[in-house]
């Protein structure tokens, strides 16, 4: 009795403080409403949305992996002799970058697996944003009233690039001087402002003085400050719109069902983290990446093949090795190098309509309604099959990458690589936007003829008239749902102006439209499906 005397006036002490520091905080930022508020928003349960959650999570243990590097890592090209515990190295000249990326993965204690956790977290980080954008892509989720956070997606996918590329160029190994070689040469390649580009950037003649200094800042404070600005955008506007779903019964454009963020997602959130967490941890406990002692400091002798960047940076590399050689020109006293200036304006087209594709939809269909149902891949053709075409088209640069691999470990001639590449990089994307039509639109047929007369069961009946017949097992209604709750969108109409003429711009949106519309197969009707049942 008398601990329970005792223990009561320090509980109820207890919760008066946090009642008081709460109410102390809230009257000064009102940081309660937007709790309450952001605590009622109800999120779908769904497996592909984890692909954003992985995305943020993966970014929090770039954070914390990255903030244990920056207290051994040192941003200096500065000459020094290594004399570290790695035997093979012992005695060799290297900047101190490089010396303090040797300490931390052999010195330090657990640097070695900090540095692989930081690695492996960014690949998951632009992996999952990535496919993050697929799923959103392939489901129509970029609509209205979606499009501008389609946009600030994309631009932290290339954010993301950038921080990668910016973070495996810190060692100054051999991999990363590569890669800086590279880049200087592509700015280099610009007519007129190229030389002076580089020279900003590098701080003089490649590689400069402090080039290791200038990415470092770039790596630890402008890039994720950056990232951090548009992953609060996103996620302002996620809370902002009516979070998307997939089509059932129940599900309206008006209502989304799902959990509430407190306490059941919130939950379930902080679960995941440490899932994601623990994942990238294994991983990197178990596969090494990024040996930089395996080749040592940066020098342009030794470069051979198997020089690849990261992944995500693989296109880039592999659209510079399929342009052919040798194409320049000299124009007003300059040298046109167009085997680095085509790699760059190709690239620029294909990031610019990707990031301005919602835009270029809405015009084409004419859709101004607000979306939040998504839409089955299959019952939009033609965007799936310009996905495709695009998927393929990024697949196809991104093996150029690795086109010396392939001729080494297949044992195939290095010409011949690039020259099947290089057909593919024309024929792969218009293949892929044909094959992938078609099958959209047979799964289509499947779908309405499985909703007009249900599943096939295999049993055979035999009928009072002799006829043979199969007996098909009826839909249930969230199936039946499924099947047949798309829209049907018509092209647009040509309609003359108010002066009786159709403008040039008014045809040629129309002949697009009827190009994404075309080939359609009509949703069956609830008539129709009655009548397929009887």
């Amino acid at each position: 009795m008398s601990s329970t005397v005792t223990e009561t006036p320090a509980k109820n002490g207890s919760s008066r403080f946090t009642s008081a520091a709460a109410t102390y905080i809230d009257d000064r930022t009102k940081i309660g409403g937007v709790v309450k508020e952001f605590g009622r928003k109800v999120f779908p349960d769904h497996w592909s949305f984890l692909l954003g959650e992985v995305a943020l999570y993966s970014f929090i243990v770039i954070l914390l992996s990255g903030t244990f590097l920056t207290l051994f890592f040192q941003a200096s090209m500065v000459e020094t002799v290594y004399t570290g515990p790695y035997v093979p190295m012992k005695g060799i000249e290297m900047s101190a970058a490089m010396a303090s990326t040797l300490d931390i993965s052999f010195s330090v204690r657990g640097g070695l697996l900090m540095r692989q956790v930081h690695h492996w977290a960014a690949l998951l980080f632009v992996a999952s944003i990535g496919l993050h954008m697929l799923r959103i892509f392939f489901t129509g989720a970029f609509r209205k009233p979606r499009e501008l956070n389609w946009v600030i997606g994309f631009v932290l996918f290339i954010l993301a690039m950038a921080e990668g590329f910016t973070g495996y160029s810190l060692p100054d190994d051999v991999l990363s001087g590569n890669g800086l070689r590279i880049i200087d040469g592509i700015v280099k390649a610009i007519p007129v402002v190229g030389t002076f580009f580089s020279f900003l950037f590098f701080g003089g003649e490649f590689p400069g003085t402090d080039i290791v200094g200038r990415l470092y800042m770039l790596h630890i404070m402008l890039l994720p400050a950056l990232v951090i600005l548009f992953v609060a955008l996103h996620l302002a506007f996620v809370v902002i719109h009516k979070h998307t779903q997939y089509p059932g019964p129940g599900k309206t454009q008006q209502n989304v069902v799902g959990f509430p963020v407190l306490p059941v997602y919130a939950a379930k959130a902080g679960g995941f983290f440490f899932i994601v967490f623990g994942v990238i941890v294994l991983i990197a406990s178990i596969f090494g990446i990024n040996a930089i002692w395996a080749y040592g400091p940066y020098d342009p002798s030794p470069v051979s093949a198997g020089t690849q960047p990261d992944w995500y940076i693989g296109f880039a590399d592999g659209m510079l090795r399929l342009v052919p050689p040798g194409l320049e020109t000299e124009w007003f006293g300059y040298t046109w190098s167009w085997n680095m200036l085509l790699p760059l304006i190709i690239i620029g087209i294909f990031i610019v309509i990707v990031m301005i594709y919602p835009f270029i939809e809405a015009w084409v269909t004419g859709d101004k309604r607000e979306h939040h149902l998504l839409d089955r891949p299959r019952n939009a053709p033609t965007r799936t099959a310009i996905g495709a075409a695009g998927v393929t088209f990024y697949a196809v640069m991104w093996a150029g990458a690795s086109s010396d691999i392939m001729a080494t470990h297949f044992q195939l001639s290095m010409e011949g690589v690039i020259h099947a590449l290089q057909a593919l990089l024309f024929l792969g994307p218009i293949i892929a936007y044909f094959l992938a039509k078609r099958i959209c639109l047979g799964l289509q047929k499947k779908d309405r003829a499985i909703a007009l007369h249900g599943y096939e069961s295999g049993r055979i009946v035999q009928l009072p008239g002799g006829e043979f017949v199969e007996v098909h097992k009826p839909l249930e209604s969230y199936e039946q749902w499924e099947l047949v709750s798309y829209h049907d969108y018509a092209p647009l109409m040509l309609r003359p102006d108010d002066n009786g003429r159709i403008s040039f711009g008014q045809r040629l949106r129309a002949g697009f439209s009827r190009w994404f519309f075309e080939d359609r197969i009509v949703p069956p009707t609830k008539g129709e499906i009655e009548q397929g049942d009887h």
